[in-house]
């Protein structure tokens, strides 16, 4: 049986939010053998961004990251793959690459602009990561591109039809436990909150203006189950930090209303749709937990309490470190990060679950 704790997981599962066009999933036409797929967000979906940005102390291009699906670190923050790794490789697209990787031009695939510690706000490690506007800013850049490559008209279609995943906000609330940030000395946690969502809502309906219609949005889960900040706060008691996943309450629990309600009466062109968690997907998570992991509360890479004190690979101040032998039996690779079983099963769930699972649609449907 695992131990119990469920941190960032849920965050992968609680809410997908959709634009449909209003004539339908079945009725639209393709021009393209494939649907592409454009990524935002932090860490969960980072596949090496921060390898190329010198300002970033937040980095996985040293071992042991990477060590099982690839053998090597690709800048992952993970013992292989991660979800928009199994997301692409189930629309039998390839690994999408690292959007700041040199030479990455197979643009008609997509793009991956997740950049691990981004948040939804730029003040949110400002000055050390690609925040999430700046992600956006890249698509722009991208779009222009595509018009160039493919036409005005195919590229306008090839964005309509994509897929975009956002996981963002998970280091818009912690932040202020892990660094020295005044932030909440000048917001109390509901504006701060709002201002969160706000910020999101805004790169959203930028998505839209370029031309994208489907987008699947990560809502968050219990942060204050995290190795890395039970390690900081409650380091004896293996208890989560009720106030840190309480912050986030109106992300996790309204974010698909809040979002799109709009969408329906100032967009002529679209339905909206969202796909909530249901206490059917928290069953069946729990029930992958216990029969797949034996550790569910200390990480399998780093040093201290619950190993996530000491960064895993040794890279900080302190070289020495601690690594499970077996990352399987894990649901944290380190202090933060899940390991690729974890991924997998995830993957698993938003790209083929049942509509009382995924509700209205999954991922397999809006890429068919």
């Amino acid at each position: 049986m695992a131990s119990s704790g469920m941190p960032i997981i849920h965050a992968l599962l609680c809410c997908a939010c959709l634009l449909i066009p209003a004539r339908g999933l079945s009725q639209r036409h393709h021009s393209h053998k494939h649907v592409a797929f454009f990524v935002f967000g932090d860490s969960l979906f980072d596949v090496g961004n921060n390898k190329y940005i010198n300002t970033t102390d937040q980095r996985a291009n040293f071992w042991p990251y990477g060590e099982t699906f690839f053998g090597f670190p690709t800048g992952r923050f993970s013992d292989g793959r991660l979800i928009p790794d199994f997301i692409a490789e189930y629309a039998k697209l390839p690994f999408l690459p690292p959007y700041l990787q040199p030479g990455s031009n197979q643009l008609t695939h997509g793009a991956n602009f997740a950049f691990a510690g981004a948040g939804a706000l730029d003040e949110t490690h400002q000055g050390k990561v690609i925040n999430l506007n700046t992600q956006l800013t890249y698509l722009k850049n991208m779009e222009k591109l595509l018009r160039q490559k493919l036409g005005d008209e195919d590229a306008k279609k090839m964005l309509f039809d994509a897929v975009y995943l956002i996981s963002i906000g998970s280091n818009d609330y912690l932040s202020p436990y892990f660094t020295n940030s005044r932030v909440l000395q000048s917001h109390s946690w509901k504006p701060y909150r709002h201002m969160v969502i706000g910020n999101l809502t805004v790169v959203i309906k930028e998505i839209y203006k370029i031309g994208g219609r489907k987008f699947g949005i990560l809502s968050l889960g219990p942060l204050g189950c995290v190795p890395a900040l039970k390690a900081i706060k409650k380091p004896g008691t293996g208890e989560c930090i009720e106030e840190a996943s309480q912050t986030k309450q109106n992300y996790t629990t309204k974010p698909c209303p809040r979002f799109f309600m709009s969408y329906r009466t100032n967009w002529k062109d679209s339905n909206t749709q969202c796909l909530m968690s249901t206490p059917h997907l928290r069953k069946e998570w729990t029930t992958l937990q216990n029969m797949s992991f034996k550790e569910g509360k200390i990480a399998c890479c780093g040093l201290g309490p619950y190993r996530a004190l000491v960064s895993c690979g040794g890279e900080g101040t302190k070289k020495e470190y601690e690594l499970c032998s077996n990352s399987r039996e894990y649901v944290f690779f380190d202090g933060v990060h899940p390991t690729e079983k974890v991924n997998q099963q995830l993957a698993k769930l938003l790209w083929s679950g049942t509509h009382n699972i995924t509700r209205p649609y999954n991922l397999k449907e809006l890429f068919s």
